[in-house]
């Protein structure tokens, strides 16, 4: 039998089709019998669909650059931290 921490490992994978039939079956039976693996299958498909529909090219190069640069002034700091710099 299907174990709720199991279904979690394995969850993208049940969404995106790429389970085989047993398992697939086995995940199936399990959201008949689990509400909240139902709800967290149905929060991932949610979760799936938003991240879809903000495609990258909706995203701000000013933006993106920002983001770019403060990632490598945090790793600069970082490193710069470290004692065995």
């Amino acid at each position: 039998m299907l174990m709720c921490r199991d279904l979690a490992r394995i969850a993208s994978d049940y969404i995106d089709g790429e389970l085989s039939t047993t398992s697939h079956l086995s995940v199936k039976m399990h959201l008949l019998m689990c509400g909240h693996c139902r709800t967290f299958i149905g929060n991932l498909r949610a979760s799936i669909e938003l991240l879809n529909a903000q495609s990258i090219s909706n995203i701000n190069d000013e933006l993106l650059e920002r983001i770019h640069h403060d990632i490598e002034a945090e790793l600069r700091n970082r490193r710069a931290a470290r004692p065995d710099s």
